[in-house]
C-alpha cells in the first residue's frame, strides 16, 4: 500500500476523480486527474489510468472481493528517429487516406528496426503521454509483422480523447483509429472519442465466435480503463468482419454491458475501419459511426438484426452448454452462459457441496472464472473445501482417507485465488444489487463467467413491497443481468419447511416448493433439486429447463465421497454380466 495514496483516499466522501499522489510529480501533466476512486460504505476502491496502481482501502484493510492483481505498465525509453516528413512515415499513411494532422496529433514515429533479413522501415505507436509512454508497437510498413517495447496493456488513444464526448468508439487497431480521427475531422463530427484495444483479436475463437475462456487474461485493459466505460454514455464497438472481431465484439459488449453498446454494419469487401476510408472515403465511415445501431437486449427488434445469428443457427445448429463433467449429468443437462440456475434441496443435501464439486471442475476443463456469495461459511472454510475437490484429499486429518499435504494445499489456493473471487460483506449485509456490481467488478477484470448467490435468504431486501413482489423483480434483475453478460449465475434457495411421507421419507422439493414466490419456477432457465438418498447416493432433479437442447425434465443418481467432496458417475454394469444372467433366466 502506498502511504500517500492511502492517506488520500481516505479523505474521500464521494465517488470522483483526483490527481494520482503516486504519478503525478514525475508526469507532464501533473495536475491531471488520472486516479479515479469508487466511495462505498465498505470500502474506497482506486485505479490510476496512467500508471495502474490499484487498490482498496477499507475500515479494517480487509478485501471483500479479491482479484488477481493486474501489473501495472512500466515506462520505457523509445529508441526513435523521431518524424521525418520526407520519410516513408507520411507517405506509408497518405496510402491509407489517413490525414498528416491525425499523424501529428497522436505523435506517430517512424524508424528502422532491424527485422532479422536487415533492415525494415517501421512506424511506430505510442501508449500512454508522449514523454513517458508505457509502450511503443512498431509495425513494418511492408507487411504486418510487428515489433513492441514496453507492454501495452491499456487501450491505444486514451490520452488524445478530446475533453468533451459522450459516444466513445472502439476499434482493433491503432490504425483503424487514426482512419476514425480522419473521418470525425474531415466531417467535422464532435462530441466521439476513439481507443483501440491494445493486442487485437483473440486468437482462440470458439465455434460460436466467442472468445476462448484461455485468453481471459488478456482482457485487463477493460479493467484499467472501467472508470471510462462507465461513465460514457454510448459505446460503439467497430471490430473487424471476421470471426476473431465478431469474438472480441461479444466479449467486451459482455464485460461493458450490452445495454450501452452498439455496432456498426460493415459494407461489402470492407473488413475494418480503415478498408472503409480507403474504399469509400471519410463521409461513408462517418456515417457508419452516425448510424451505428443498438446491440438487441431487451425489446421489439426486426427480423434483420438477427440475421447472423440465424445463419449461424442455420449452419451450426443449436449450441449446447459445456459438460458438467459426468455423463449422468450431462444427459440431464449442462451448463450454459446468459442463463440462471434455481438449485433447491432439503437442508444438509449436499446443495453447496455440489455446487462446489460443479464449478472446480468447469475451472479445470473450460477455464471459467466465478464470483462467490456463500454466506453460510465463513470464506476460509469455504476455501478449504474447495482445495478438498481440487486436491481429492480431505483438508482435515480423516480416518478413511490421507489428509492433503502443506504443498498440495499450496497448489490448490493458488488455483482457486486465479479462479475464484469471493464477495463478501464485512459491515452491514448486502443486497442482490450489491452483489451484482461486484460481480460486474470481477467480470471486467477478471472475465468472470459465473455467479453464484448461496443462499438467497441472506440477501437483504431493498423494497418495501411483498416478498412475492420483492423476488420476482430480483430475479428478473439477475436474469437481465446474465444475458447482458453472458455468465450463468447459480442460486440457491431452500424449501418450504416439508415434513415426510408415510413410508417415512421426505419429499423431493420442487420449483413450486420455494419458500416465498411462484417466481422461483417461472424465472429461472434451469430448476435442478440435489436429494440425498441411501449411502453414498445423489439424486439431482431437473425439474425445469427452457431451453430443450440445454436440459430436460428428469432425475439421474451420480456418487458422492464425503471424504473429498468429489461427485463421479456409478460405474455401469459389465454387458457380459447381464447377457450371462440373461441366459440363466432362460
Amino acid at each position: 500500500m502506498n502511504v500517500a495514496v492511502e492517506s488520500t483516499v481516505r479523505q474521500m466522501t464521494e465517488t470522483g476523480r483526483i490527481r494520482c499522489p503516486s504519478c503525478g510529480d514525475t508526469r507532464k501533466k501533473k495536475n491531471e486527474k488520472s486516479m479515479s476512486v469508487t466511495v462505498s460504505s465498505e470500502s474506497s476502491i482506486y485505479q490510476c489510468f496512467h500508471c495502474g496502481l490499484s487498490g482498496k482501502v477499507t475500515p479494517d484493510q480487509g478485501n471483500y472481493l479479491p482479484v488477481n492483481p493486474v501489473k501495472a505498465a512500466q515506462p520505457v525509453k523509445i529508441s526513435s528517429n523521431g518524424h521525418d516528413q520526407d520519410s516513408f512515415l507520411y507517405k506509408f499513411m497518405e496510402d491509407r487516406a489517413i490525414d498528416r494532422d491525425v499523424v501529428d496529433r497522436y505523435a506517430i514515429s517512424g524508424k528502422k528496426y532491424f527485422n532479422g533479413g536487415g533492415e525494415c522501415p517501421a512506424i511506430g505507436f505510442v501508449y500512454g503521454e508522449r514523454d513517458n509512454p508505457s509502450a511503443v508497437k512498431w509495425r513494418s510498413v511492408t507487411s504486418k509483422a510487428y515489433t513492441q517495447e514496453g507492454a501495452a496493456r491499456v487501450f491505444f488513444g486514451l490520452e488524445s480523447l478530446p475533453d468533451e464526448f459522450d459516444t466513445l468508439v472502439i476499434v482493433e487497431g491503432e490504425l483503424d483509429v487514426l482512419s476514425v480521427e480522419t473521418s470525425l475531422s474531415a466531417c467535422g463530427t464532435e462530441g466521439i472519442g476513439v481507443i483501440s484495444v491494445p493486442n487485437g483479436a483473440p486468437l482462440k475463437v470458439s465455434d460460436n465466435f466467442r472468445v476462448d475462456s484461455s485468453e481471459d487474461g488478456k482482457f485487463s485493459y477493460v479493467w484499467q480503463s472501467r472508470d471510462l466505460l462507465e461513465r460514457v454514455q454510448k459505446i460503439i464497438l467497430f471490430c473487424d468482419d471476421d470471426p476473431a472481431g465478431s469474438a472480441l465484439f461479444q466479449e467486451l459488449s459482455r464485460r461493458i454491458g450490452r445495454a450501452k453498446c452498439w455496432q456498426v454494419e460493415h459494407p461489402t469487401d470492407c473488413k475494418d475501419a480503415n478498408d472503409v476510408l480507403m474504399g469509400l472515403g471519410s463521409h461513408a465511415l462517418n456515417d457508419l459511426i452516425i448510424n451505428a445501431k443498438p446491440v438487441p437486449l431487451f425489446g421489439v427488434y426486426q427480423a434483420e438484426e438477427y440475421k447472423d445469428e440465424v445463419r449461424n443457427l442455420y449452419d451450426k445448429g443449436f449450441g449446447s452448454g459445456v459438460s458438467t463433467g459426468l455423463s449422468a449429468l450431462d444427459d440431464l443437462f449442462t451448463v450454459l452462459t446468459g442463463q440462471m440456475t434455481v438449485l433447491t434441496g432439503q437442508p444438509n443435501s449436499g446443495k453447496s457441496s455440489f455446487l462446489d464439486w460443479l464449478t472446480v471442475g468447469l475451472a479445470q476443463r473450460e477455464n471459467w472464472r466465478f464470483a462467490v456469495a456463500s454466506f453460510e461459511n465463513p470464506v476460509a472454510l469455504h476455501i478449504a473445501k474447495l482445495s478438498e475437490i481440487i486436491c481429492k484429499k480431505p483438508f482435515f486429518s480423516n480416518q478413511n482417507q490421507q489428509r492433503m499435504t502443506k504443498e498440495e494445499l499450496d497448489e490448490a489456493h493458488e488455483f482457486i485465488n486465479e479462479h475464484f473471487a469471493f464477495i463478501e460483506s464485512r459491515d452491514g449485509l448486502l443486497g442482490f444489487r450489491d452483489v451484482l456490481d461486484r460481480c460486474k467488478q470481477s467480470i471486467m477484470r477478471n472475465g468472470t463467467r459465473g455467479l453464484i448467490i448461496d443462499p438467497y435468504n441472506y440477501l437483504a431486501s431493498n423494497s418495501d413491497s411483498s416478498e412475492t413482489s420483492s423476488i420476482s423483480g430480483m430475479l428478473a434483475e439477475i436474469s437481465s443481468f446474465c444475458k447482458s453478460h453472458m455468465i450463468h449465475c447459480w442460486f440457491v434457495a431452500h424449501p418450504q419447511k416439508m415434513y415426510p411421507n408415510a413410508d417415512g421419507h421426505m419429499s423431493v422439493p420442487k420449483g413450486n416448493s420455494i419458500s416465498g414466490s411462484a417466481a422461483w419456477h417461472s424465472r429461472c432457465d434451469l430448476g435442478l433439486t440435489v436429494h440425498r438418498g441411501e449411502d453414498d447416493e445423489v439424486e439431482i432433479h431437473c425439474w425445469k429447463s427452457r431451453l430443450k437442447w440445454v436440459g430436460k425434465q428428469g432425475v439421474t443418481t451420480i456418487k458422492y465421497n464425503v471424504n473429498n467432496g468429489i461427485y463421479s458417475d456409478f460405474e455401469a454394469p459389465d454387458v457380459s454380466d447381464l447377457e450371462s444372467e440373461f441366459e440363466d433366466l432362460q
